[in-house]
């Protein structure tokens, strides 16, 4: 690779970090926040468990509209280019979030307060549905195709720290202010800090170039009027095998690191800050990890790494549950129990799944397809899995048991689904400007 070239992949590399770290940010502070604040600032009830469910809700519809931005942002992202979708993207997710901390409680405008909730709930999830494909799209497209897993990988980094910052900036004010002080005024200051940081990500942004595949689509005039019904149409197979394979993912991810938290604190009566401090550590390890198992998958191949790391994964959240539940109160020990299955077995899927849905897909629906796999599947993965552990706990007794069987048939589902992708060839080898054949 020539110093030029090393110098662009460089730039496109911090840009996509950096943008994804705000937008993961944005979006899981929202996660974080729901089940600690929301639920007695905006849906006050008599029922703990109710109040906690109506605050998930609202956590689960910015899922649901994150398929309909990245199909909006993937269409245009195929026929403009993907550096424009990505600064619209973020622009949007940025000033949703900082909205969100402004929003008055119910008790001071009664309906209004969750109905403004949910609206800036709706604008984070169509940003984030275009964001993600954009940021691993300009590092996957702009690496040597023998380095694609670990350079995918990187933009994936920005889950860890974006979740690091959520968790830390919360655990943060919970420790420096009473708890009247955090409900009242404290938590709007984590999703104002959101402001600052979207004008450094823009700056960063703006600098970067199209990536080389796109500019190839765009040479040959080869970008077509319907992307989305393009993909539809040729390769219903590998959308259906992708958003398969996505399934772990979500579950695993939205039960250790958002469900855990509200666990951690209402059943085994572990203090806030130790709580989200648990969660921030793991991250800080992810950090490491995600970009290892990357690596590993440009040698060994991605749907192998994935397919082993979805059941490898999904089984340890049985020791992982039962060492919280037995730990007594001990910190360290759940500690352990957060950070081994979620800062290291976790990284074995996040880390190649980038570039393992990017090899699903030629150049000219790419954007289209790898968002649209992502964040559709992120409704049922992703979205409704703190409302599903939230009553399989209750149904449960207190005992995680039935939560962790709902993990393990996530893996199941993934790793087969992860095999099969193993089976046919990657449609990334497919030339940029090419017409392929159906699938």
């Amino acid at each position: 690779m020539s110093t030029q070239n090393e110098m662009a992949i460089r730039r496109v590399v911090i840009s996509a970090v950096v943008g994804a770290t705000i937008e993961w940010y944005d979006f899981f502070l929202y996660g974080v926040v729901a089940g600690i604040v929301f639920n007695k600032l905006y849906f006050p009830s008599h029922d703990p468990v109710v109040s906690t469910l109506l605050a998930y809700a609202t956590f689960a519809v910015g899922f649901v509209t994150r398929p309909l931005g990245g199909v909006i942002f993937g269409h245009f992202g195929d026929r403009i280019g993907r550096k424009s979708m990505l600064i619209m993207t973020l622009m949007i997710m940025g000033v949703a979030t900082f909205l969100i901390g402004l929003v008055p409680s119910y008790e001071q405008i009664g309906i209004g307060a969750p109905l403004l909730l949910l609206l800036l709930r709706v604008l984070q999830g169509m940003g984030l549905g275009g964001e993600w494909g954009g940021a691993v799209l300009m590092t996957y497209e702009y690496a040597p195709k023998n380095r694609r897993g670990f350079y995918a990988s990187l933009p994936q980094i920005g889950l860890a720290i974006g979740l690091c910052l959520a968790s830390g900036v919360v655990a943060l004010m919970s420790a420096l202010l009473t708890n009247a002080q955090f409900l009242a005024w404290g938590w709007r200051i984590a999703f104002m800090l959101s402001g600052l940081m979207v004008a450094v990500g823009l700056y960063i942004r703006l600098k970067v170039q199209e990536t080389p595949e796109f500019a190839a689509v765009k040479a040959h005039n080869a970008e077509l009027r319907v992307p989305f019904m393009d993909m539809l149409r040729r390769y219903p197979g590998n959308i259906l095998k992708g958003m398969g394979a996505r399934y772990i993912d979500g579950v695993f991810f939205n039960v250790f690191a958002v469900f855990s938290i509200n666990y951690l604190t209402s059943t085994i009566k572990m203090n806030r800050t130790e709580a989200l401090l648990g969660v921030m550590a793991a991250a800080v390890v992810m950090i490491f990890t995600i970009p290892y198992f990357g690596r590993m998958s440009d040698r060994i191949s991605r749907p192998k790494v994935y397919m082993w790391g979805s059941l490898i994964t999904a089984a340890s959240a049985f020791p992982a549950f039962w060492l919280m539940s037995q730990s007594g109160g001990n910190v360290l020990l759940i500690w352990i129990a957060i950070i081994v299955p979620f800062g290291i077995l976790y990284s074995s899927i996040y880390g190649p799944e980038a570039a393992l849905f990017c090899d699903l897909f030629d150049a000219r629906v790419r954007y289209t397809g790898i968002s649209f796999v992502y964040q559709f599947s992120g409704i049922f993965a992703s979205g409704i899995t703190p409302l599903i552990a939230t009553a399989l706990i209750k149904s449960g007794g207190g005992q995680p048991w039935q939560l962790c069987m709902y993990v393990l048939f996530s893996g199941m589902v993934s790793a087969l689904s992860a095999w099969m992708i193993g089976r046919s060839k990657p449609a990334s080898d497919l030339p940029a400007f090419a017409t392929p054949q159906v699938r």
